[in-house]
Order: structure tokens, then C-alpha cells, then sequence
């Protein structure tokens, strides 16, 4: 008897953001696997694929948009689902991570939630992990399988070059962004400055942009950050910027949280161009927001989530920088 051992390719999708898992299929030029997703009276979560995964290497793409409790948990459902139906390799493909800013112990008895979500994914048998720009590279630590951290910097950097005309600075809106401003500066020959700010640790979401360390004066400004939830950081930024007499201010982020009240502090900000990517989905608002240009994920994660499937090389798709 002869065995031909065959793989399979199998993409499932939770129901945070559908239009991205779209977009990956159809540029793997694979159809989404058919799943049953729906909650109980009490909200419990329910999830469960409807065809044979056995033997199959699955790709469960999710999200952690808002409701993110509720799509942590159904991503962590499917992929159990998929473990008791035989699935040969399973990889939770989460282009926003939640929790990702819990990464430490800022005061005591504070929880490190990331880890507890990485935790997660092992139990529930994730057997690796693909992440778009985490908060923090150290995340990668908590998982003790393989995390696949993937960048948005090439698709962001080429649509900047085709923008920008003139001396450029890429400005990390506080000390701690200063490397992933480093890899900006890197595609884009420009020079590198960060805002000294001071957050309020007994507060979320509120700082205070103190000075600008760096040369702007005359140049054009890039924000970089992984993330804009509320917006506060991003336009205090703008707003110190602009007081130093920049020539414009673009803000670049991969994740657009966007949380309340984060579009009307854009609106009424000094910024000439928000650029974000599809990891999340976002309002009808937002999408109306003339300052605000979209950018696909999908090309870099459809070839990264290939290079998976064949054994291949993944950091050879971001020549390194996907560290």
C-alpha cells in the first residue's frame, strides 16, 4: 500500500473583521472554511467548523476588536473546535493582539494580562501564533511555541515615499518607540526624534507631551506608533510639533483602535494625514474622515501565512525587520 501524504490548506475566520479574512483568502486564491459562529441567551459563545479539518494545516484569523473579551473567546473556542476534530497544525493569525499593552508590572499587584492570553492559546492548542506589530516585542516570550511577529512597515513606507517631498523626521511619540522609529527612518532616509511625554500610571489613556528631542524644525514630522486608541498621544504630538515649525505632520499607525473620543480629536488636530492599515475594522465615521487613507494588510499577511504553510522563510519577507 502506498501513502501520499498531502497538504491541505484550510483558513477559518472569527466575526471580528470578515473583510480582512476576505482579502487574505482571495489573495491565497483559497475559499474561507465554513463555520458556525453564534452565542447563547446568556452570551456564551458558540463556534464550531462545518467540514473535515482532519490532517489539514487550519489558519483561524481573528482580530481583538471590539467586543474583545467576546472574539478572544470565539477564536479560542474555534481553535479547540478544530484540535478535537484532528487539525494537523493549527495557527491563531492575530493581526491586533488584545491585551498586548499589559505586557508588565507598572505598580503592584497589577496583572500581566498578555501572558494570560498567551496562555490561552496554548491551552486551547494553538500551535503558533502570527501577530501584525505587537505593542511590545517582548510578547513573543510568553508564547513558547513559534510567534510569528509581522510588520506593517513595507506597505506603509512605500505609500510614505510617494507622499512625502523633503527632509523627513519619523518622531516616536515617547521614548520607548524610538527603535520602531529607527526602522522608519531606515526605509525612508530620514532622521529620528521622539517626544518626551509623562503618563498618569494610576490613569488609562491620558499623558502629556513634555518636549521634542530631535531635529524637526523645517521638516516634515512622521508619528509612528503601533496603535491610536484615543488619539491623545498622536495629536499632543501634533500639536508640539507644530509649535516647533515643521513643515507638515503625518501620523502612521498599524492599529486603528480608535476609540472615543479619538476621531473629533483628529479632526480638530494640526495633522495633515492619518495612515492606518485594515487590521481592525473600523466606523462609517471614520471612513467618511477625509484625513484618514486605509491601507490593505492583506498581500503581507496572505505571503506570510504561505511561507508558514511551506516551511519557508517568513523574515525573509520583511528582510529582517520582523523582529
Amino acid at each position: 500500500m502506498e501513502l501520499v501524504n498531502r497538504k491541505r490548506f484550510m483558513l477559518f475566520s472569527g466575526s471580528a473583521n470578515p473583510e480582512l479574512a476576505r482579502a487574505v483568502a482571495e489573495e491565497l486564491g483559497v475559499r474561507l472554511g465554513r463555520v458556525e459562529l453564534s452565542r447563547f441567551a446568556n452570551t456564551e459563545v458558540y463556534a464550531r467548523p462545518m467540514e473535515s479539518v482532519r490532517g489539514a494545516d487550519c489558519f483561524v484569523i481573528q482580530s481583538h476588536a471590539p467586543e474583545i473579551n467576546f472574539h478572544i473567546m470565539e477564536q479560542l473556542i474555534l481553535i479547540e473546535a478544530l484540535r478535537r476534530a484532528s487539525a494537523h497544525r493549527i495557527t491563531a493569525v492575530v493581526p491586533f493582539f488584545g491585551y498586548a499593552r499589559a505586557d508588565k508590572k507598572v505598580l503592584p499587584r497589577e496583572p500581566i494580562s498578555a501572558r494570560l492570553i498567551s496562555d490561552l492559546f496554548l491551552a486551547a492548542g494553538a500551535d503558533r501564533i502570527v501577530s501584525i506589530d505587537l505593542h511590545t516585542g517582548q510578547i513573543q516570550g510568553f508564547f513558547p511555541k513559534p510567534l510569528d511577529h509581522l510588520t506593517a512597515l513595507p506597505i506603509v513606507t512605500e505609500y510614505l515615499q510617494d507622499r512625502l517631498d523633503g527632509p523627513t523626521t519619523i518622531v516616536s511619540p515617547d521614548a520607548g518607540g524610538v527603535k520602531r522609529a529607527e526602522k522608519y527612518a531606515r526605509y525612508l532616509g530620514a532622521f529620528v526624534a521622539f517626544v518626551h511625554k509623562r503618563r498618569a500610571t494610576q490613569v488609562r489613556n491620558r499623558s502629556r507631551a513634555l518636549t521634542v528631542v530631535g531635529a524637526v524644525r523645517g521638516r516634515n514630522a512622521v508619528i509612528v506608533d503601533d496603535m491610536i486608541d484615543t488619539a491623545g498621544t498622536v495629536v499632543n504630538a501634533a500639536r508640539l510639533l507644530r509649535q516647533k515649525d515643521v513643515r507638515s505632520v503625518y501620523v502612521a499607525v498599524t492599529h486603528p483602535l480608535l476609540s472615543e473620543p479619538a476621531l473629533d480629536r483628529l479632526k480638530n488636530a494640526p495633522i495633515d494625514e492619518v495612515v492606518v492599515t485594515d487590521t481592525l475594522p473600523i466606523s462609517q465615521d471614520a471612513k467618511d474622515f477625509d484625513k484618514l487613507t486605509r491601507l490593505s494588510i492583506a498581500p503581507v499577511l496572505a505571503e506570510a501565512l504561505q511561507a508558514i504553510f511551506m516551511d519557508s522563510s517568513v523574515s525573509a519577507i520583511f528582510l529582517g525587520d520582523n523582529n
